[in-house]
């Protein structure tokens, strides 16, 4: 018998797979506990709805990267910071401060975890990297300079 499971099974496979099991094991254990439901018609039909909608949504993340990749490359963000008289900053510049300066300047939002960026303590021109997808990366620069 050919069922659709609706939750991980142990050596059985995971979430919407279509698996063949023998009779009694579907009926006795999988259909009671609510594990999976049987390969019919319209069980079918919405599995294979679902996958579309999830390769739809994962076509559209990646389109979205793209265009937010074409978007960042090679621009300048200026963050502005707090210095001493010899120059050093009173603390650093963060993926965090970048992240904001981002949203606020060219209204992308971006995860400050995908942003890699050195150590900033100085003023001056840095280069930081944005994973935006798997295998999409947008280099920008973070141009720091005095309130």
């Amino acid at each position: 018998m050919k069922v659709i499971l609706q939750q991980d099974v142990k050596s059985l496979g995971k979430k919407g797979e279509l698996v063949s099991v023998s009779d009694g094991y579907a009926r006795n254990f999988l259909f009671p506990r609510k594990l999976a439901c049987e390969a019919n018609a319209q069980a079918m039909n919405e599995l294979k709805n679902r996958e579309l909608a999830a390769q739809h949504k994962k076509d559209a993340e990646l389109q979205n990267a793209q265009n937010a990749a074409r978007e960042l490359e090679g621009k300048t963000v200026k963050v502005l910071a707090k210095a001493g008289q010899t120059g050093k900053l009173f603390g650093s510049i963060t993926a965090k401060e970048v992240a904001d300066t981002i949203k606020s300047t060219l209204g992308l939002d971006v995860d400050k975890r995908k942003i890699t960026v050195g150590d900033i303590k100085t003023f001056g021109t840095y280069e930081a990297e944005i994973k935006l997808h798997t295998g999409i990366m947008a280099k920008i620069f973070v141009l720091v300079c005095s309130e």
